[in-house]
């Protein structure tokens, strides 16, 4: 542990929460790198994602972005490959683009397919499954509105998943944000989970809440100011 990372820490108290608002401020606060580091929002819910029932996912779109340039790859052929151009994506292709996925290439942040493409993307299964570029009807990715899906992750589209443990990881925007843009951000994230709120979900939803920049330490969210946010039905209290 380093000393910059340590003397961050020392400026709150690790074991008290905060509301949400004080909590990002303390994240930018607390940055010490010379790097614009992404702030990160995690949540461990009160599910068992071993459960498909159980399983919390799905997409946002962050009203100010993520501040990040975001490369988009389409697997598309004829006119879906010019909307897919016309809509700004990086990549577009078919045949080629998979060949030089299996040749190791991997300079791109989220992938969209049409869906007559799936029969030879499915075969990218090992390769984009593992890192979360593999395209997915569940989450718009897979779709012959290629325009819009483009245009929806160009803009901010993320991506939230629960993992083994229950917690769920989303980028909610840079150190560099002021924080109203953070707040609404982790505000938009936190709404949609709170929608997906599986039925088969007993006992308290939201169980943990932190947020924290990529090198600087977590800060403890107030689990039941943000239920209160929601109001206590969604809060599942």
């Amino acid at each position: 542990m380093g000393k910059k990372y340590i003397e961050s820490k020392s400026k709150f108290d690790g074991s008290k929460p905060y509301g949400l608002e004080d909590a990002l401020q303390i994240v930018k606060d607390a940055s010490y790198t010379k790097f614009d580091e992404t702030v990160d929002l995690a949540v461990r819910l009160g599910v068992d994602p071993k459960h498909a029932e159980q399983m919390v996912r799905g997409t946002v779109v962050l009203p100010h972005g993520t501040g990040k340039q975001v490369k988009v790859l389409v697997f598309a052929k004829g006119e879906k490959e010019m909307e897919a151009r016309d809509a700004g994506a990086d990549y577009v292709g078919a045949e080629d683009l998979i060949e030089k996925i299996n040749g190791g290439w991997l300079d791109f942040d989220s992938s969209i397919a049409t869906p007559d493409m799936m029969g030879m993307v499915g075969k990218l299964g090992k390769i984009l499954g593992p890192r979360g570029l593999m395209p997915n009807p569940k989450t718009g990715t897979v779709t012959f509105d290629i325009a819009r899906a483009v245009k929806e992750i160009k803009a901010g589209k993320v991506e939230y998943r629960v993992e083994k443990a229950g917690i769920v990881h989303v980028p909610v925007g840079k150190v560099s944000f002021d924080i109203k843009r953070l707040y609404e951000n982790a505000y938009a994230v936190l709404e949609a989970i709170i929608k997906a709120k599986p039925a088969s979900s007993k006992g308290r939803y939201l169980r943990k809440i932190a947020v924290s920049s990529t090198m600087g330490p977590s800060v403890f969210v107030d689990v039941i100011q943000v239920g209160d946010l929601f109001g206590k039905k969604e809060r599942g209290s």
